[in-house]
């Protein structure tokens, strides 16, 4: 065809560079809307769900590489005295291109409208916390070099003196994202050390306070601090890299904005309190690491700052439970998960704390609700609690 024809591959290529740019910003559009709304209705740390979901990332990666190669073929079309040259093959990938991109934002509309429900919000925040669960208190866990019997350097006690140790200041204010433990195990055994955790990854520092302690003092060089302070990452946001706690204070937070007057959604709430449920239910039933770590030489190295099932269950639930005190419905189903997870629960300590919260979660409803209906069923589930954690019967009144 001539160059100038109205159906020529320079008109064609053209529209198709125009209309994926065009589509592209709608796409662009579509997603700032979702961010929005995601930001407002359930808090703003959501946003990294959002902007790391790889099916937003593949589909403006579409339409901008559709746009890029119709310029790029429109370019190698020229006219050398009476010969037209045309990259057929090209322009029809072009027009594949063009095929594929309208499929995708056809799939992108679903997947944005299917994103932004709350249930689905909460399904992959939960699944996150599942997955952080897995990698930082496997079922199984590895096997670590034991004590040796009679080595005076086991007990975690003679290393607490302050005076004695030099500190690992945190290299900037933030939070600890990530802290690698196989490195930190290398250096004190290269340097004959043994480090002290003071930060848990998810907790904030300030720049320059310690994160670790090194002892002793006399064998802490600059050079082993140095190499210290790159074993870790401090960030401006928190990471389910090694932070369980990021994941349920995520969840707690969709839960107490959802229970906030503005937006009265218990129903959102209560999917929160099955998904921490689910968490809890699976952590409860793993064996929780040791804070202690020997190295190859059998002589203790790392002291990890310890986090147990009773400060968890308290960070998840004292919110949720503190602004569900006027929602029946979430209190009820606050208690009917503690007594789901009691079931499996094999430590007495743990079976504790939930009687505990069971009875908080109880007393508030209690006093909030005069009609007997209601106070007997809160009563029914806070008394099967009860009965899966050894606690005494609770009172009628």
């Amino acid at each position: 065809l001539p160059a100038g024809a109205a159906w020529g591959p320079a008109p064609v290529l053209e529209t198709i560079a125009g209309s994926m740019m065009t589509i592209a910003g709608v796409v662009f559009s579509m997603t700032l809307v979702a961010l929005t709304l995601a930001s407002s209705q359930f808090g703003p740390r959501l946003l990294r769900n959002f902007m790391r979901d790889t099916s937003n990332q593949l589909v403006l990666g579409t339409f901008v590489a559709a746009f890029l190669y119709a310029l790029l073929v429109l370019r190698t079309i020229r006219r050398d005295e009476e010969d037209l040259f045309v990259p057929q093959l090209s322009v029809t990938i072009a027009l594949m291109l063009a095929l594929l991109a309208i499929g995708v934002l056809i799939y992108f509309i679903h997947h944005v409208s299917v994103s932004i429900q709350a249930d689905e919000i909460v399904a992959r925040v939960g699944e996150e916390l599942n997955e952080c669960i897995d990698r930082m208190y496997p079922a199984q866990p590895q096997a670590v070099h034991d004590r040796s019997d009679g080595a005076a350097d086991g007990n975690p006690a003679s290393f607490c003196r302050t005076e004695e140790a030099r500190a690992v200041p945190a290299p900037r204010d933030g939070y600890l994202q990530y802290l690698d433990e196989s490195l930190l195990l290398e250096r004190a055994v290269g340097c004959d050390l043994v480090i002290r955790q003071l930060r848990r990854a998810g907790e904030y520092v300030a720049r320059d306070r310690p994160l670790l302690l090194v002892f002793p003092a006399d064998r802490a060089t600059d050079e082993a601090i140095e190499q210290l302070t790159g074993a870790m990452i401090v960030g401006n946001q928190r990471t389910p890299a090694q932070d369980v706690e990021f994941g349920m204070s995520q969840l707690t937070e969709i839960a107490v904005r959802a229970l906030s007057p503005g937006i009265n959604d218990p129903f959102t709430a209560m999917r929160c309190v099955d998904r921490l449920g689910t968490a809890f239910h699976r952590l409860v039933q793993r064996p929780m690491p040791s804070p202690l770590r020997f190295g190859s030489d059998h002589r203790l190295r790392i002291i990890f700052k310890p986090l147990g099932f009773t400060e968890m269950l308290g960070n998840a639930l004292n919110q949720i439970r503190q602004h569900a005190v006027s929602s029946l419905a979430v209190s009820k189903r606050l208690l009917e998960v503690l007594g789901e997870i009691a079931e499996v629960t094999r430590h007495a300590e743990d079976r504790a704390a939930i009687r505990l919260h069971a009875q908080l979660i109880a007393d508030g409803a209690l006093r909030h609700f005069s009609d007997a209906c209601d106070r007997e069923s809160l009563q029914a589930r806070y008394e099967s609690v009860l009965r899966h954690t050894g606690g005494a019967k609770v009172r009628s009144s």
